[in-house]
């Protein structure tokens, strides 16, 4: 609170760490608490058992939180923090609903939820709207001093908003690290009964209540395409890998279940393992990588299937952005298995996109949505 010093390392969203925490929590039959209350899965994807393990394993934590010397946060609001000089401690109600210690109703920290997970409420930064002026730089090296910061979000609400979902029903995937599909709701919050996640999309500054929408996730996307670079060798470049799967017609009986850190929605398995089978001696490297392709495609579809079920209708077209989405033959095999449009904008990275935009609402260029 006083240096601003961090005391460990952050704890990235793959990190599998607390998965025997959150297992005993759902042996205590709290996961229907936790999803009433967040509209989040019991999950270490999420950052609440994230602050307990770095509150109970941070060295001398404990005697510095006595004399109230710490706070915390998810990666926006340090950088809040470092930007306005230590003068701001903030998060937005789009990254406060991914910690599992936020009502998704009152947009607040819920007492039940943080007591659970053992985190102090002074630690927490003061839930925002994703707009407006949440302060002004300070001190920080390379910047000058007044510039307003007028805009926050998770990077995948920042990408529904950067593909201009503004309609209920509009859908966008971001083929990133990950692969994000989020539906824009509306004002409701639909509560899933297919293993999806309820989260907020945004709240703009003079909207009185907030956009929700559901979200299925796969945590291996582009990662699954490093590994194949790094971990294999079989390419040099990540981009090399559409040229590599184009080199056969098609997998030829073998499948990759990119499982590298668990399996997402709508499975839900941190103890998953990622697998490759049907390997011959015929087998080549762009087996291998069509596989990778085909399977980044089939999770994303498990994911389509699981909103469907929830909406108990079919889904139009899907929006799609992010690094991986300039592959064509992923995004054709994409179409192929859900078997119907995509659309991807010229400007693939949504995300920046969607962060600039809700900058410019806040400091007023863009007085609505549609400008």
């Amino acid at each position: 609170r006083f240096t601003s010093q961090p005391l460990n390392n952050a704890i990235v969203w793959q990190c599998r760490r607390t998965s025997d925490f959150c297992n005993s929590l759902k042996e205590a039959g709290t996961e229907g608490l936790i999803k009433r209350r967040s509209g989040l899965l019991l999950d270490p994807y999420f950052s609440a058992s994230k602050f307990r393990w770095l509150l109970k394993n941070s060295p001398g934590v404990a005697a510095k939180m006595r004399r109230g010397r710490v706070i915390g946060g998810t990666i926006d609001s340090y950088l809040l923090w470092k930007l306005t000089g230590g003068q701001v401690h903030l998060t937005d109600v789009t990254n406060a609903s991914r910690t599992s210690l936020m009502n998704i109703s009152s947009l607040r920290w819920d007492k039940d939820l943080l007591d659970l997970f053992e985190i102090p409420r002074e630690l927490l930064p003061r839930i925002c709207a994703s707009t407006g002026e949440m302060g002004r730089t300070l001190g920080f090296p390379g910047l000058p001093d007044g510039i307003p910061i007028t805009g926050v979000a998770g990077d995948q609400q920042a990408a529904l908003f950067g593909q201009t979902c503004f309609s209920v029903g509009d859908v966008k995937c971001t083929f990133g690290t990950g692969s994000f599909i989020l539906m824009n709701t509306g004002e409701k919050k639909l509560n899933s009964k297919s293993n999806l996640l309820t989260t907020v999309a945004w709240q703009l500054e003079h909207e009185k209540k907030a956009t929700y929408a559901i979200e299925g996730g796969a945590f291996v996307c582009g990662a699954a395409v490093q590994w194949i670079r790094d971990g294999l060798k079989l390419i040099r470049k990540a981009a090399d890998i559409e040229s590599l799967a184009a080199e056969v017609a098609d997998h030829d009986g073998v499948e990759f279940v990119p499982a590298l850190t668990g399996l997402g929605a709508p499975h839900w398995s941190p103890e998953a393992r990622g697998t490759i089978t049907g390997l011959t001696r015929g087998t080549q490297r762009g087996h291998i990588a069509r596989a990778t392709l085909d399977a980044i495609a089939l999770q994303n579809m498990d994911v389509i299937e699981a909103m469907e079920r929830d909406l108990g209708k079919r889904l139009k077209g899907l929006k799609v952005d992010g690094g991986a989405s300039e592959n064509n033959l992923l995004m054709q095999i994409q179409a192929d298995v859900i078997g119907r449009q995509l659309i991807r904008p010229s400007v693939i990275e949504s995300t920046v996109a969607g962060a600039c935009y809700l900058a410019g609402q806040g400091v007023g260029l863009w007085k609505g949505k549609k400008a």
